[in-house]
């Protein structure tokens, strides 16, 4: 009885092994990738750390965008006992949940997980009431947020930066890679007695900085004044475009309506688009240029030649295209003066479909324009074996044909700059680990001829002083533009009550400083045309921006005296010599080159610089501590020279003299 009763025991304990050691194996070796794998989802989770993006500035090193630290609130839901409870007392101190966003929070609270976020970058309000409450796990890291000082400035060219550190919109997406940096990596553990431990797997790599072409302060200009127009007017919207014609860079630009990029959210999409790259428009008699372009350098027309203008109207089977105005016969120059449709329309004809696709495609229309914009429009442009007579007449007087505001800026300065067509952009450098690469301005191609150019110029002067283009005069510099004013396409029909109406021009005319587009988009007040509409926003814009750069004028500058100054002399105070305008030279200047302008006021400076015929532009202000060419390079007359100004007056050697206020 006995052995039967210990065989019996020996028997369960030798199957109690056996399945001891088969759960074992099962564990050990069959499950054993399995169960780590659930170990470490319930023990470790791997948390990405953003990287501190680069920071943006302007062209004089204004800061536009930059990044803060704020505060990220998260849970470890295997620590929290009661998600209702604590979801409902976080939700109380956020302050802004909805019902919804109260459930959504206790449900992801309410998980087996070692991590959840509760607000990413929370304001310092929310952080500091939610730290109040101590909750059990619970707790705070810092994460990089996007700040945009400037609120609105610029926020179509920059764009917004997402939740998640990446940019959205903008140049905050078209070098999100660039200006992103590297993220790092969180490792969040849990020990058998929950508590929690983290470690930084990876360090961020913060991101490059990026210099943009924009001046901060033209920028405002432009967009101060597309706003008032656009509101003067009623209008739907508008956008301006400020470019330097002899590289490219863009130094504004502008939509309206507009938006804050902080909270970029509670904008409209309407509100979010850049119209200068986004919206396609029939430019109207803008695109004469462009016609008129053509037939100049095929010698098709000269600029006095009589066209007939047939009392000012055309026909084509059905289709009667009339001018605005019945005009007799008029030379070329003043088919584009008055902007006769009829006029280009024959001139067009001349031409012909082949030889004006050529031109419409050497002015850079019909493909994007620029790699800082991936979003832009390529526009519209017929090939030219589509090109009836009928299509053609509408393409010589700007209409059907879409173009963007920045591809107009471009073939405009294709006229400014004497025929060559540059690629715009609006990166200027980028800083990498104090590396600063310089982004070089990009030729296309030359585009027509400066002969062409220089006969184009003086038709657009004329516009200005005698044609359509009157409101876009400027009392101290010469302007050359044309106006645009062209029916919109509403339901397939050409809507009478709506129109896009445009000015594009460049000042000085004959040393262009800055090239401006102006269109506005259904004005209801004022006028219906680029003349009446766009060309005062020109004409406001070009002012400022002019003064702002201290270009000199052009018509009726004030003759400088130029009085000597050494220490043996005494200087003849300027009212008893009956003139306000004296310019004081230091004892460095040379008669061999240009002369040392460090130390001398900006007036000083500019006016030394406009009696030896060169023109300035001007960084900061104050006096003269740098200047580019230096001091004794060959004098070039209309070149530029380039003034770096700041307040505090540079050290000077003995014995020099300059101004002394």
């Amino acid at each position: 009885m006995l052995k039967s009763r210990l065989m019996v025991a020996a028997g369960v304990l030798v199957l109690w092994a056996l399945g001891i050691e088969v759960r074992l194996i099962v564990l050990q070796v069959l499950q054993h990738d399995q169960l780590v794998a659930r170990a470490d989802r319930q023990q470790m989770s791997t948390v990405l750390a953003p990287a501190k993006r680069g920071e943006i500035f302007d062209r004089h090193g204004r800061v536009l965008a930059y990044s803060v630290d704020a505060d990220t609130i998260y849970a470890v839901p295997t620590e929290i006992a009661d998600a209702a409870k604590t979801a409902a007392a976080l939700c109380d101190a956020l302050d802004d949940c909805t019902a919804k966003s109260r459930d959504e929070l206790r449900e992801r609270l309410s998980q087996s997980r070692a991590f959840v976020y509760v607000r990413r970058r929370a304001s310092p309000m929310q952080a500091k009431r939610v730290a109040a409450l101590e909750l059990e796990g619970v707790a705070f890291r810092k994460e990089s947020k996007r700040y945009y000082p400037n609120r609105e400035l610029a926020a179509h060219l920059l764009g917004y930066v997402g939740v998640d550190n990446v940019g959205l919109g903008g140049l905050e997406a078209t070098y999100d890679k660039t200006v992103r940096g590297r993220e790092g990596k969180l490792l969040v553990q849990i020990d058998a007695r929950r508590h929690v431990f983290s470690r930084l797997e990876r360090t961020p790599t913060a991101g490059a900085s990026i210099e943009l072409t924009i001046d901060e302060h033209l920028q405002h200009i432009a967009e101060r004044e597309v706003r008032n127009g656009v509101e003067a007017a009623r209008a739907d919207g508008g956008t301006a475009v400020i470019m330097d014609p002899y590289s490219g860079e863009i130094l504004a630009m502008a939509s309206w309506p507009t938006f804050n990029p902080n909270d970029y959210s509670d904008a409209t999409e309407n509100a979010r688009r850049n119209r200068a790259v986004q919206d396609l428009y029939e430019p109207g008699s803008t695109f004469k240029l462009v016609t008129a372009s053509a037939a100049i350098e095929e010698k098709v027309v000269t600029p006095g030649e009589i066209i007939d203008t047939s009392a000012g109207s055309i026909r084509f089977g059905n289709r009667v295209i009339n001018d605005m105005h019945r005009y007799d016969a008029m030379s070329f120059t003043d088919v584009i003066v008055k902007s006769s449709n009829v006029g280009a329309i024959k001139v067009g004809l001349k031409v012909g479909a082949e030889r004006m696709g050529l031109y419409i495609r050497r002015f850079g229309f019909g493909r994007p324009s620029s790699p800082d914009f991936p979003g832009e429009s390529p526009g519209i442009v017929w090939e030219p074996s589509k090109l009836n007579d009928s299509a053609l007449a509408s393409v010589s007087m700007g209409y059907q044909v879409g173009v963007t505001p920045l591809q107009m800026a471009a073939a405009a300065s294709v006229i400014a700059n004497g025929g060559t067509l540059f690629e715009p952009h609006v990166v200027r450098a980028i800083d990498k680990s104090g590396v600063r690469t310089v982004i070089e301005p990009k030729v296309v191609r030359r585009a027509i001829l400066p002969e062409t150019a220089a006969t184009l110029t003086e038709i657009m002067e004329k516009v200005v002083i005698d044609g359509t283009a009157k409101a876009a005069q400027l009392v101290s510099y010469n302007v050359a533009g044309k106006t645009g004013t062209a029916d919109k396409l509403i339901n397939g029909r050409y809507s009478p009550y709506q129109q896009n109406v445009s000015f594009v021009g460049f000042v000085p005319s004959r040393r262009p400083a800055l090239t401006v587009v102006v269109m506005v988009d259904s004005p209801r007040v004022g006028g219906d045309t680029g003349g009446a509409i766009a060309a005062p926003i020109f004409k406001r814009i070009a002012d400022a921006s002019l003064r702002h750069l201290g270009v000199t004028p052009t018509i009726n500058p004030a003759p400088p005296v130029i009085v000597a100054r050494n220490q043996d002399m005494p200087v003849t105070p300027a009212a008893a010599i009956g003139t306000p305008n004296v310019v004081t030279i230091p004892a460095t200047m040379t008669d061999t080159g240009l002369p040392d302008l460090r130390g001398m006021s900006a007036r000083e400076a500019l006016r030394e610089l406009a009696r030896l015929g060169l023109t300035a532009r001007m960084a900061g202000t104050g006096v003269v501590v740098d200047q580019s060419p230096v001091a004794g390079s060959p004098l070039e007359p209309g070149a530029t020279c380039t003034l770096v100004l700041n307040r505090r007056m540079p050290m000077r050697p003995a014995g020099a003299v300059g101004d002394q206020r």
